[in-house]
């Protein structure tokens, strides 16, 4: 039983005064109302309305329930209202889900200027270097880096590339050497990313074509941030994305390893929820992280 649809039928009855010319205005037969109004009083446990052949007239019940179903349908109206109104408007609450370094390198420098810009919003920004499931999280916007999207209910929207490259310190390749080839880099301390799908294998593309090596990691860890500080601080060689590695390569503080080469590049996807388009809090949002992508590139 549609309660709402009962609900509605039910106070048009008692307005009109009449099954059959409340049927008329709805649209329905009057044996249709008769029934649901039947099964309503069954669900209820009471009855609404006595009827005779020439009159209807309410019972208690009947006025009580007729006085709150108009104060539900009422509060309905006013909240579709309410939506309708602010569907274009950036306000109400974010809620956003992204992988720690790229909410550190790409999302906060921007989100000052995101939300002056949008003082009616509340934002809600969580880092979590696991995939989370953003429906039971509830989050409006999921940030994911991946190859490619597995077929959901989820919908991706794909907003850059992240491009994957062999990074380590100036220091680390004085001491060590600075390998010539891919096969080289089994001969080095090699730091890996816990979480990264290349983890205990590089499949590297270059001017020798495809190249496939197998690795043993002698540090793993499941911060980007953090292998790229442990880079830094010469430990070894590994693979960072453009957003977390560009800072340090521009300081000198790191340098690519094979620049010639480079692992396949990951896509960056937007992912929401609703397949009934994005509302203008997920759009605004969206349009600021392409432009920070954008500078990135």
């Amino acid at each position: 039983m549609d309660k709402l649809s009962v609900m509605n039928a039910y106070c048009r009855i008692v307005e009109r005064g009449s099954l059959a010319r409340a049927a008329d205005d709805l649209g329905v037969s009057a044996a249709l109302l008769s029934r649901e109004l039947k099964l309503l009083e069954e669900s209820l446990g009471c009855v609404l309305l006595t009827r005779t052949t020439r009159a209807m007239s309410l019972t208690d019940a009947g006025r009580l329930y007729y006085e709150q179903s108009q104060a539900i349908l009422d509060a309905v109206s006013r909240s579709e209202d309410r939506i309708r109104e602010g569907a274009g408007t950036v306000r109400g609450h974010l809620k956003v889900n992204a992988s720690s370094s790229f909410g550190q390198m790409v999302i906060a420098p921007f989100l000052p200027k995101f939300l002056e810009h949008y003082p009616d919003l509340k934002f809600t920004l969580s880092l979590d270097d696991r995939v989370v499931d953003m429906v039971e999280g509830g989050f409006d916007v999921s940030i994911r880096i991946r190859a490619a999207m597995p077929d959901s209910a989820l919908v991706a929207r794909r907003i850059g590339t992240a491009r994957q490259r062999i990074f380590a310190a100036p220091a680390y390749l004085k001491r060590a050497g600075a390998p010539a080839t891919p096969d080289d880099i089994g001969s080095h301390r090699v730091i890996g990313f816990l979480l990264a799908d290349h983890l205990t294998g590089w499949n590297l593309s270059g001017p020798g074509g495809e190249r496939s090596i197998t690795l043993d990691p002698a540090v793993k860890v499941g911060n980007s941030l953090v292998l790229r500080d442990m880079l830094i601080a010469g430990h070894g060689i590994g693979t960072l994305p453009d957003f977390v590695s560009d800072e340090a390569e521009a300081r000198g503080e790191l340098v690519r390893v094979l620049p010639e080469w480079e692992l396949p590049a990951p896509e960056i996807f937007a992912v929401t929820a609703s397949r009934l388009g994005m509302d203008a809090r997920v759009t605004a949002f969206i349009e600021h992280l392409r432009a920070a992508l954008d500078r990135h590139s």
